[in-house]
């Protein structure tokens, strides 16, 4: 699954093929890292590849894989992320995103309504289309069991009773 956690890069999407020329390149760097290439360049080289590298990581490094544009574009923070909701509007890619009531849902394909500010809720929601993704790729649903075990949530089962319940002010 591609990742960009990072400020968006203007033209990932309408203009990929100057980003997998990128994408490219730092995959040579750190192969030519990884054989020990740098030992025969100068301390001052080396370093300074060492930084492209991890600069190049910081930026592109979770489109590494990507070798096309992607089918759908998952957006945490719509206000934020303006740049990748106009770079997907204009190819035509659909938009699945958390809509706060801070912003506007009209240009998203999939609005999915909840607090993009709290932390625990788009874990929640990301873990979710995260386990999505994954069960469509493999077409096998997870067991029930499982799903509960990931969740954290037990559930509770209702007991009913035939007597009435009698509240008393204390005084």
């Amino acid at each position: 699954m591609y990742y960009v956690n990072q400020r968006w890069l203007g033209g990932v999407l309408t203009n990929f093929a100057t980003i997998q020329t990128r994408i490219d390149y730092l995959v040579r760097l750190e192969d030519q890292q990884a054989r020990g290439e740098f030992g025969h360049l100068t301390k001052k080289e080396a370093l300074k590849l060492e930084k492209e590298i991890l600069r190049l990581n910081r930026q592109i490094g979770g489109l590494k894989e990507m070798t096309s544009l992607p089918s759908a574009l998952f957006i945490i923070d719509v206000i934020k992320e303006k740049i990748a909701l106009a770079e997907a509007k204009r190819i035509g890619i659909p938009v699945v995103a958390i809509v706060d009531t801070n912003c506007d849902p009209t240009g998203i394909d999939y609005p999915i309504p909840a607090n993009d500010d709290a932390i625990k809720a788009i874990r929640l929601i990301c873990s979710s289309i995260a386990d999505s993704v994954i069960e469509g790729k493999t077409g096998e649903a997870m067991a029930p069991e499982e799903e509960e075990k990931e969740e954290g949530v037990e559930e509770l089962e209702a007991v009913e009773t035939t007597e009435p319940v009698v509240s008393t002010p204390e005084e």
